[in-house]
């Protein structure tokens, strides 16, 4: 990779890490205050939540139908994601010590703290913190897979792919051998010294 092209990826993640800084501190200054794992709102806006909540019974009756017909599929879904995540923390709780990565923390991943919202009745709040589930569960996936990949197979696909992990940008162009084995362990040596 050239000096350009890293520097460029360098400038990127620099202004992500700002950009979502910024964002934070503007939604939790205007909303919310966090204080440690506790979520507070000021009295008016927790009232303002409370007149907006819709009583289950109202729910169910104005929901659409057919996200209740399907509702047991998408909720189906529990089985294949619960044993997706024991396997792959089985995985990362055996592999990454011996590998020398450092573990993904899954509280970085899974976040729940949708049902502090009064505005959401029971069922609503069901709804987010499995979707929260899920979608926390991908990433936290995606993240182990990541450092595996680096790990071992730090190469870029000849072809151009969708939705890559933020790792991919920094890894060897396709069809590049030269030092190959050096490369790759200075790959695996990046993983070793992550925070």
């Amino acid at each position: 990779m050239n000096d350009r092209i890293r520097e460029l990826l360098s400038e990127i993640n620099r202004l992500e890490d700002e950009l979502r800084t910024t964002l934070n501190q503007q939604q939790s200054s205007i909303l919310f205050q966090i204080n440690g794992k506790k979520i507070e709102f000021e009295q008016s806006v927790r009232q303002a939540h409370r007149k907006l909540k819709t009583n289950i019974f109202r729910w169910l009756v104005t929901y659409r139908p057919q996200n209740l017909i399907t509702g047991p599929i998408i909720y189906s879904m529990i089985i294949p994601l619960v044993i997706t995540d024991a396997f792959v923390s089985f995985y990362q709780l055996i592999c990454f010590p011996i590998y020398g990565i450092k573990k993904v923390r899954r509280s970085n991943y899974m976040i729940f703290d949708r049902h502090h919202l009064s505005y959401l009745n029971f069922i609503e709040k069901f709804h987010c913190n499995y979707c929260a589930y899920a979608n926390g569960l991908v990433a936290y996936v995606t993240e182990i897979i990541a450092r595996t990949e680096q790990y071992f197979c730090p190469i870029k696909h000849a072809r151009k792919i969708i939705g890559t992990h933020r790792r991919y940008a920094e890894f060897m162009e396709y069809g590049e051998p030269v030092n190959f084995a050096q490369k790759q362990e200075e790959y695996r040596q990046m993983l070793a010294k992550e925070k």
